[in-house]
């Protein structure tokens, strides 16, 4: 069996809806931090607190951004081996006006 077939069936559509969500994501876990903060504040009465929260959902929110950042890394390094890509990883990119001119 090739490794192709012991992939899911959709996984590509779950990458691309995950990368998709990575906004929402960071909406979300802001929003969440904001509305911990205000449950601290009224738990507590210190508005310091409100702040606490926001910087939990900040830091949550950065989070999701370098794990994103990390798996698209991880993406690009295996396309680096890839045969289809390796004369321009070697090469560079000089000759892209004689692409598709077979003259």
């Amino acid at each position: 069996m090739s490794e192709e077939n012991n992939k899911p069936k959709h996984k590509n559509k779950l990458e691309a809806l995950d990368n998709m969500s990575l906004g929402i994501s960071i909406a979300v876990a802001i929003a969440l931090g904001v509305g911990i903060g205000l449950l601290l504040k009224e738990w507590t009465g210190y508005t310091w607190t409100l702040w606490v929260g926001v910087g939990y959902g900040v830091a949550a929110a950065v989070l999701n951004v370098k794990k994103a950042y990390d798996r698209a890394q991880k993406e690009f390094k295996e396309l680096e081996n890839d045969p289809r890509y390796k004369y321009r990883a070697m090469n560079g990119d000089n000759d892209k006006d004689n692409l598709g001119n077979d003259d």
